[in-house]
């Protein structure tokens, strides 16, 4: 047999084997190919399945697991992730050829949270297809979930049930800032139209929404009057900062795969105008979505497979008060081989989308995205419980740190849902007292607080001198206590960054202009003047006080106890008060405003009631002079003479380096 020959041969029975293959999938088979590749996922998995429940024999074993390959993209795109999962493993267990049936698995396995099993099948499609960008951003995204899950956040996520029906309701959005409209997108069974999509299985998508009545409460959805809805599937919405026109997109399918653009609609008083294509560029092969108007209304954000792109869908932003549109990719920092959609302008530097391309929990994950001073974006997933590991997208703001999203969670069908969320303010904020030196409450004693990040703070104190101010997290601040008749007292401290409610507590201490002020805890040793190491503390609060009270001159007063005679007692106080007055003078403070004085024993102390606190055998205004001391019991002696024992100042004068 001639080579010639041989070709022939060989030609005639693969004709006959491709005739004998298309004879097995048959005329249905052939509609689910049709249909998927129409991008009608719905339509097609009902016919892959009704073909793979009769392929029940032995020889049939090769085409059930193509077959149960299909049905499983099917899946996939209907977000219908346990059955994708399934219909993979079906896949690999009839030996199906395409190694990606192993990666979709993964896939699955990952949006469904099992991401053990996840992560041990992107192992093995890398060890098949090494370096491939997905499998890597799974298993990374598989690792981070859950040390997200464990850590958890302080987002508050709970079912939106008033607006979701029992079919997909998602994108959420507030007319404006009032936040008092919330717009969205719905299949449910009030949408327009008869037909159902070929895509989903459900209605075509509408136009709904609802609003606050008098009481603060949404009122029941319904769907936007004007010529806005229509039998195709419209949705995706987003508004400029004034509420009257609306940016959307709509999805024309007319016998092939649809057409997204983004159009535009005006409100006249409550009815939407027929819509007005938005043209982005001339070309009309790539999909335009998932419109969103900056917080300014200078840019228009939105998603798209245009080429230019990273890869998947990427997003990009056109200015639209700028007549020659400028159109912008925003980079390979947000966009990723994967998808990048459903984008949310909050302010200049501050973007919110969702992606499947950065790691995540599964499926589409929201993400924050802030813009450095050095151009570079700050990028980080939400976390849980804001992303799961279905699809999470879709976001809005209301007031303060609170909205809605969109989710697939908990829907074994894949609709999404609307979700609300809200994070609560932290409770940070410092509380105290402002007392003199006797303990008791100053009166109307004034606190200021100020912060490096611009705050500024004053309050009066209660009449039981307690204060409370709120704080912010992270910032370092500067306290100042005062009060006519009182020197003024500041502390310092910077508050923590974890995120966590906390409280502090200062208190302050002020002295007294009009009477002398112990200094506590200055030590000498036993018959000397000099200061031990212990005292130093006590003395640098000293240095402070003259620091933040730089008009005052002050009398720095030694006293003994009774025991010696007076002169020794007179000489060896001097010596104390100048040792306490050159440690004031070596640390900054000028030697003009302090004079030193020694008292001995000639002024012995009377009893306060911080004292008689201190000491309970003692009560106020007992005077602690030899006649006193020499009736107590040697205990009590030894106290009083402790107490007689100090070191204060006078305030002489508040008008230094005034004039």
């Amino acid at each position: 047999m001639n080579k010639k020959t041989l070709h022939i041969i060989i030609a005639a029975l693969l004709v006959g084997l491709s005739l004998s293959l298309g004879a097995c999938k048959g005329a249905k088979l052939r509609d689910a190919d049709e249909a998927f590749d129409r991008g009608e996922y719905y339509d097609a998995s009902v016919i892959y399945r009704k073909v793979y429940n009769k392929l029940t024999k032995r020889e049939d074993r090769w085409l059930r697991g193509e077959v149960a390959y299909m049905m499983g993209l099917c899946y996939r795109k209907l977000g219908q992730s346990s059955r994708a999962s399934a219909a993979f493993q079906n896949a690999i267990r009839y030996e199906y050829e395409d190694s990606m049936a192993l990666f979709y698995l993964a896939e699955a396995q990952h949006h469904e949270g099992k991401y053990s099993e996840a992560i041990s099948n992107y192992h093995e499609f890398l060890a098949l297809r090494p370096g491939h960008y997905a499998s890597e951003i799974g298993i990374r995204g598989c690792q981070l979930a859950q040390q997200w899950k464990r850590e958890g956040s302080r987002y508050i996520v709970k079912s939106a049930k008033l607006f979701n029906s029992r079919r997909a309701d998602f994108c959420p959005m507030f007319l404006d800032a009032n936040a008092d409209q919330l717009y969205f997108t719905s299949s449910t069974e009030k949408a327009t139209g008869d037909n159902k999509s070929e895509i989903t299985g459900t209605k075509k998508s509408d136009v709904f929404f609802s609003k606050l009545d008098d009481k603060g409460k949404w009122t029941r959805p319904e769907a936007v009057e004007g010529e806005l809805n229509s039998e195709w599937d419209e949705g995706i919405t987003s508004f400029t900062p004034d509420g009257t026109t609306m940016y959307f997109a709509k999805a024309i399918r007319k016998n092939a795969p649809s057409s997204i653009d983004i159009y535009t609609s005006t409100r006249s008083e409550a009815k939407w105008s027929a819509p007005q294509k938005f043209e982005i560029t001339a070309d009309t092969l790539s999909a335009y979505c998932d419109p969103a108007v900056s917080h300014d209304g200078t840019w228009l954000y939105f998603s798209s497979d245009m080429p230019g792109g990273q890869g998947g869908k990427d997003l990009w932003r056109i200015n639209i008060k700028d007549k020659h549109g400028t159109l912008e990719n925003l980079g390979d920092q947000l966009n990723t081989p994967g998808d990048e959609r459903f984008p949310y302008s909050r302010t200049d530097s501050v973007l919110y989308f969702a992606s499947d391309g950065h790691p995540g929990m599964g499926g589409l994950d929201l993400f924050k995205a802030t813009l450095q001073p050095s151009g570079k974006w700050f990028i980080e997933n939400m976390g849980s419980p804001m992303n799961s590991a279905f699809d999470d997208f879709g976001i809005t703001f209301g007031k303060g740190e609170s909205g809605y999203f969109s989710s697939n969670r908990g829907d074994a069908r894949g609709y999404d849902h609307i979700f609300s969320f809200e994070k609560p303010e932290l409770k940070v904020w410092i509380s105290g007292y402002v007392l003199d030196k006797d303990d008791e409450p100053v009166p109307n004693a004034i606190i200021r607080i100020v912060g490096d990040d611009g705050s500024n703070q004053k309050a009066v104190a209660k009449p039981d001198g307690s204060f409370r101010f709120d704080l912010q997290r992270g910032v370092s601040y500067v306290m100042l206590a005062g009060a006519n008749g009182y020197l003024n007292n500041k502390q310092e401290f910077e508050s923590d960054i974890e995120e966590a409610d906390a409280e502090y507590n200062v208190d302050f201490i002020l002295a007294a202009i009009n009477k002398p002020q112990v200094i506590e805890n200055i030590f000498y040793d036993y018959d000397k003047a000099v200061l031990r190491d212990e005292s130093k503390a006590a003395l640098d609060e000293m240095v402070q006080v003259m620091k933040d009270n730089p008009n005052i001159s002050i009398e720095m007063a030694a006293h003994t106890d009774r025991i010696g005679s007076d002169n020794y007692n007179n000489r060896l106080s001097e010596r104390r008060a100048q040792s306490v007055v050159d440690y004031l003078i070596k640390n900054g403070i000028a030697r003009e405003r302090l004079q030193p004085h020694g008292y001995g024993k000639t002024r012995p102390k009377t009893v306060t009631k911080r004292i008689e606190k201190l000491y309970p055998q003692f009560h106020e205004g007992d005077v602690l002079n030899e006649e006193f001391i020499e009736k107590l019991s040697d205990e009590d002696k030894a106290a009083a003479d402790q107490v007689n024992r100090r070191t204060e100042f006078q305030v002489l004068s508040t008008t230094y380096d005034m004039y």
